[in-house]
């Protein structure tokens, strides 16, 4: 598990909970399957530039704010 994997897939998890989502319902939203969603939330897998892009759209979040302070 790579450091900046986890960082982001712990920042997405908290914005995630502050909207008061379940995993499984951001990850219907997202049209990701739960088990990838926990995945990327506990940093064990690369997200791609696509799934990247949708995860920050329903979060209403930039990109390069997700990163802001992990790389």
């Amino acid at each position: 598990m790579q450091p900046v994997q986890k960082a982001l897939g712990a920042r997405i998890r908290d914005l995630r909970l502050k909207r008061s989502w379940s995993q499984e319902a951001f990850a219907d939203i997202c049209g990701i399957h739960r088990s990838h969603m926990g995945e990327i939330e506990r940093g064990e897998t690369n997200l791609t530039l696509s799934t990247l892009l949708v995860v920050a759209h329903h979060l209403e979040i930039t990109i390069s704010a997700l990163f802001k302070g992990i790389a």
